[in-house]
């Protein structure tokens, strides 16, 4: 990975939002102080209901705070118009549905919408597609696609808005949940390629403790509304974890001297008291 700058790329400061969706505004009373590096690789974890999609909206500048302002590029959220900050950050959001049967290479080229001069769009919704394996899809309407197959084109619209953009932000919510094992891999290692070759960021909304653990810096971890904790993602996060989610975990050693995290299962608690 690429040195990192020290300015930031996106600021949330003294950012009050709504999540009475999740947890009473009391819970939801801290307010949120974060600071985000271009280059930089950030999973939000946290039990269902813990705001995590709230707060990517507040990141994406697609909601505004109640209190407290968001800064992106060094200028405040509100001062951003929607052409504007869609040539510097894209969104993959949970559900992303598309009204109409579209042709797959429409939609990843509406990413490119706001350029008024766009000579190689075509070119660029390819490649982009190919990244994301994706090209097989492209003449197939929308509404023929399996839940993998549409998240895989609305990852490669992600791909064709910042294709041509350095020191860009990337936000997608739960972007593996459709893909199996292999496609999820994929995946992971298309969108670091990606965002390393252009110093773009990357902060991703997931549910796989080890996703997170393996090709994130930063673990940013929510409960009801708040922020539990903004650590390293390494094996001191690994009792951080256990205290979030209320569960005993163990770390496995890998034949490549890394870890995974697995939940201590009843049975082996089982085994070790008998």
């Amino acid at each position: 990975m690429l040195p990192k700058p020290s300015s930031a790329l996106l600021q949330l400061n003294g950012v009050y939002s709504n999540f009475d969706s999740v947890c009473r505004a009391s819970q939801a009373s801290e307010p949120f102080n974060l600071r985000l590096l271009p280059c930089e690789r950030l999973a939000i974890l946290g039990p269902s209901g813990a705001g995590k999609t709230t707060l990517l909206r507040l990141m994406s500048l697609d909601s505004s705070p109640a209190k407290g302002e968001v800064i992106f590029k060094g200028r405040a959220g509100q001062r951003w118009s929607i052409a504007e900050l869609s040539h510097h950050r894209a969104v993959m959001p949970q559900n992303c549905q598309v009204a109409f049967g579209l042709e797959v290479k429409l939609v990843i080229a509406l990413a490119r919408v706001a350029r008024t001069s766009d000579p190689l769009v075509s070119e660029i919704v390819l490649h982009a597609a190919r990244l994301a394996r994706a090209d097989h899809l492209l003449a197939r309407r929308c509404d023929t696609l399996s839940g993998g197959e549409y998240a895989r084109v609305h990852l490669a619209r992600v791909f064709a808005q910042l294709w041509d953009v350095r020191e860009g932000l990337i936000l997608v919510d739960e972007p593996l949940a459709a893909l199996d094992l292999a496609l999820q891999e994929h995946i992971l290692q298309a969108l670091d390629a990606f965002a390393t070759e252009r110093q773009h960021a990357i902060v991703a909304v997931l549910h796989d403790v080890n996703h997170a653990l393996r090709a994130f810096d930063r673990l940013l971890l929510m409960k009801e509304g708040r922020l539990f904790a903004d650590l390293a993602s390494n094996r001191q996060a690994v009792p951080v974890l256990e205290s979030l989610y209320g569960l005993a975990l163990e770390c496995l050693g890998t034949a490549a001297n890394d870890f995974v995290v697995s939940p201590v299962s009843k049975r082996s608690l089982m085994a070790c008291v008998r």
